[in-house]
């Protein structure tokens, strides 16, 4: 019995992440309800603050998710090449949930924003991750990690919001390929 239980109360939590998932990424936080979290998800409103706590626990479940997908999408390479570092960072350009941090994004700028702090930790994941994904020697002369990984990461959320908006205007590979020769050779290659 209480492993039923369990399973149903498990099964309603991932529900209300995925329908808030998908509502947030197309219609940002503040204009998501809970009434519209719950008919997407076919649970009762009620199940939003029992299991998050309110709409802003809901928020950090869905980034804590979206962030995991994203690690699994690209594991740490395991090679000393730059190339499969880079084209993991590069591939977070098509990814569907780069949609949804761009949404909230938008919503996070704004002074007082209930989700602003939300996005910074987000931010502050995503420089990590990629920063660990980086070899140091594959920084061009005078670039600081931090420096590099945040022009890095913004280069990617850029491109997906122009190609999201303009697809029809914006040449992925075109883009990936002047990354990928913005970077520096790998040593012995110069």
């Amino acid at each position: 019995m209480a492993t039923r239980r369990i399973q149903r109360t498990e099964e309603s939590r991932r529900l209300l992440v995925t329908a808030a998932t998908e509502l947030f990424a197309e219609k940002g936080y503040r204009r998501t309800s809970f009434i519209d979290i719950a008919e997407k998800a076919g649970i009762s409103r009620g199940s939003i603050p029992w299991h998050f706590g309110g709409k802003s626990g809901l928020l950090e479940a869905v980034l804590d998710e979206q962030m995991q997908a994203l690690l699994t999408a690209f594991p740490a390479p395991v090679g000393e090449g730059h190339g499969d570092a880079l084209e993991q960072v590069i591939g977070f350009i098509r990814l569907p949930a780069t949609r949804l941090f761009i949404t909230l994004l938008a919503e996070a700028v704004e002074v007082g924003s209930p989700i602003r702090e939300h996005h910074a930790r987000l931010h502050a994941a995503l420089r990590r991750e990629v920063q660990s994904r980086l070899p140091a020697w594959a920084l061009p002369p005078g670039a600081t990690p931090e420096a590099f990984t945040a022009l890095l990461v913004g280069a990617v959320i850029g491109v997906h919001a122009q190609w999201r908006v303009a697809p029809e205007a914006v040449d992925l590979e075109a883009v990936q390929a002047t990354i990928r020769a913005l970077l520096p050779v790998e040593p012995g290659q110069a």
